[in-house]
């Protein structure tokens, strides 16, 4: 309690006692004996109520002991139950779970993970991918500022992500990895892997590289083969030893058929191999007779063209051309145009763009000649300030031209624009606004322009390298950026009539992908309906078998979940319900389960997660070891906290009823002895 409450208090009991003398003793005609039990009565109230009004406030000390947490984190992936190791997992969870000693030792906390961590342990052992080193990373941040040692129960097989012998370099926690799997080698071959672009052109060839490993000690000859359906398209021996035990082979196949066309790699495996899963995978190429070419023009040097090429080029089906404004151009030969910050140079690229009504992208910046642009065109026109200004964008949760999802704008670097009043004349869909500091403005950073059967879009800043470099830094890749970009690429590049339902999807998918069918529905007036009720009907081709699921509304798009879809072709219809609005498309399920690729448990990069951590590595028949050791180990010791709340008196309701009782009690006293 301060010093100045106190002060507060005793001037408080001073006054009380002033009152209570006065009204009692000093104002009184007989002093009897009585009258000071009034008084003292009085001098209690008013003291109490004085008090209240004061508030004073207490510090109060709680002391808690605080167990160390125990992590039980168990890989749910569908490896474990091909290494047939699910049910004693099973059983060594169960065990730990019914461990008096050591539940009252630790806080014992359960995780599952594939390629997400789940705080839960229904284990189904189906996932269709590891991620170890995210698993270890989220908890590295869920038990920074605590001690939890780790139980990882796993086969050490990632099929993605960074590598976690590596990675666990830096986790803070001690881990205990507990090996589910066999780890006696044996003879084997597979196809390491295989490289091959998604998509080729038409009459063109495209490149394959396969990496093909063994494992043993004699001298061997295998058949290599690719083949399309029936058909032997590829065909090489290859030769393995002890030493010579992987060959990279690297070889082009001609693209003859426009679609999806599906191969199958296959090496001979040996007559007494255990896992013949990895002899064989099913891969395909999408074959297309057109690319889209883009046109960038641009009379300057900036990090913006660099950042623009490798986005739109992150896509094999896309292409662009730099070029500056007096080198002559066809046209026709470029889907879409983009004028990089305009100036009076641009006066012929701009008459040609009427000229052949060409879709185009207009970046302006504070280089831009807005003196020209406002004259030149006349959809959207600048004030002439010579100032600039830093925007932030900000995502219009509305905007209907395309499907687009809100990628995290608002976290990303301002660009600079100019400064002074926008107008935009022409009927317009805002796809971003400008933040400027902590003001959300409605004037438009990025919009699109549909008009007279052209399409237009207009950014009115520069640094778009900035912002492929934060979705880097924020995600460790350039996927959510270059998606972003490349879809208002493919919006301004085509010419296709808006329609009042659309969908979207890949042409095939591996099996161990996530399949997400998306669907964007608008009203009548184009705005993106909330309100409705789609459903996709699914068949596959083979078996005629076809089921119904209802789509659901996520965002600014509608999507269902089809990843339990068996390998096969297949072809969807998706309806509205009320409504006479109907798509269709089609997509392949490529057979792959990386999962049952593996053979052995990876016991030389858990044993190093042990290193990395200061840890120890376990085998699941060394339970009791491993809990000895847990027990024992003196790094894990129940820590007593101590809490320090500041209690208010006026909380303390006590003494508002005691109070209550001294003003009941005088009352009475009163009454009886005729006072009142």
């Amino acid at each position: 309690m301060q010093t100045e409450t106190i002060l507060l208090i005793i001037a408080a009991g001073i006054i009380a006692l002033i009152i209570a003398l006065y009204q009692y003793l000093y104002r009184a005609k007989n002093r009897k004996k009585k009258l000071l039990f009034f008084a003292f009565l009085r001098f209690l109230s008013v003291f109490s109520l004085l008090v209240l009004l004061i508030n004073p406030t207490f510090k109060q000390y709680i002391y808690i002991e605080e167990k160390p947490a125990l992590v039980v984190a168990v890989d749910n992936s569908s490896s474990i139950k091909y290494l047939k190791k699910d049910k004693e997992i099973k059983q060594f969870v169960n065990e730990i779970s019914l461990h008096k000693e050591l539940n009252n030792r630790f806080n014992v906390v359960y995780y599952s993970f594939s390629d997400k961590l789940k705080d839960s342990l229904l284990l189904s052992f189906d996932q269709k991918q590891t991620n170890i080193s995210k698993a270890l990373g989220e908890l590295n941040q869920v038990y920074k500022n605590t001690i939890a040692p780790t139980l990882l129960l796993t086969d050490g097989n990632q099929t993605y992500g960074t590598d976690y012998q590596f990675s666990t370099k830096g986790y803070k926690q001690v881990v205990y990895p507990i090996i589910s799997g066999d780890t006696v080698a044996v003879e084997d071959t597979r196809i390491q892997q295989l490289n091959v672009n998604r998509y080729a052109y038409l009459k063109n060839k495209f490149p394959i590289e396969a990496i093909l490993t063994y494992s043993g000690n004699q001298d061997i000859t295998r058949l290599f083969q690719i083949k399309s359906g029936n058909s032997i398209v590829f065909s090489q021996p290859i030769s393995f030893s002890k030493k010579n035990n992987s060959n990279v082979v690297n070889f082009t196949l001609p693209a003859n058929r426009v679609g999806v066309n599906q191969y199958v790699a296959i090496l001979s495996p040996l007559d007494n191999e255990k896992n013949t899963i990895n002899n064989s995978k099913t891969f395909a190429v999408e074959v297309i007779d057109q690319k889209t070419n883009v046109l960038l023009i641009s009379d300057m040097v900036h990090p913006d063209l660099g950042a623009i090429k490798k986005s739109i080029e992150s896509n094999e089906r896309r292409s662009i051309t730099i070029s500056k404004t007096n080198e002559n151009k066809d046209f026709n030969d470029y889907q879409l145009i983009i004028l990089y910050q305009p100036n009076t140079r641009y006066r012929k690229v701009y008459e040609k763009l009427n000229l052949e009504k060409k879709n185009h992208l207009t970046i302006t910046g504070p280089k831009t000649d807005w003196v020209f642009l406002n004259t030149i065109q006349n959809k959207y026109t600048q004030e002439i300030t010579r100032q600039t200004e830093y925007y932030v964008p900000r995502f219009n949760n509305n905007y209907a031209s395309f499907l687009q999802e809100d990628i995290g704008f608002n976290n990303y670097p301002p660009l600079i624009g100019n400064f002074g009043e926008l107008r935009i004349h022409a009927n317009h869909d805002p796809l971003l606004y400008r933040t400027i500091g902590a003001i959300h403005t409605k004037d438009v950073l990025l919009a699109t322009i549909e008009q007279n059967g052209i399409r237009e879009a207009v950014l009115f800043g520069e640094g778009l390298w900035r912002w492929r470099a934060q979705n880097y830094i924020n995600t460790q890749t350039f996927k959510d950026f270059d998606e972003f970009f490349g879809k208002l690429v493919q919006y301004l590049a085509s010419n296709k009539r808006k329609s009042r339902l659309n969908t979207i999807s890949e042409s095939f998918y591996y099996g161990n992908a996530s399949i997400i069918i998306k669907a964007e529905y608008f009203t009548k007036n184009y705005e993106f309906d909330k309100r409705g009720s789609l459903k996709i009907i699914i068949k596959n081709k083979e078996t005629k078998a076809t089921q119904t699921i209802p789509m659901l509304l996520k965002n600014n798009s509608y999507e269902v979940d089809v990843s339990s879809l068996g390998a096969g072709n297949y072809e969807y219809i998706v309806a509205v319900s009320g409504e006479h609005i109907t798509r269709s498309g089609s997509f392949a399920i490529l057979e792959y389960d990386v999962e049952q690729q593996f053979l052995n448990a990876d016991v030389t990069k858990l044993q190093q997660v042990a290193t990395n951590t200061s840890g120890k590595s376990y085998f699941l028949n060394q339970k009791e070891a491993l809990i000895k050791e847990l027990i024992e180990d003196q790094r894990y010791q129940t820590i007593q906290k101590s809490k320090e709340n500041v209690v208010s008196l006026i909380d303390w309701k006590y003494l508002l009823l005691i109070v209550l009782l001294l003003l009941t009690v005088e009352w009475f006293a009163r009454k009886y002895n005729g006072l009142i």
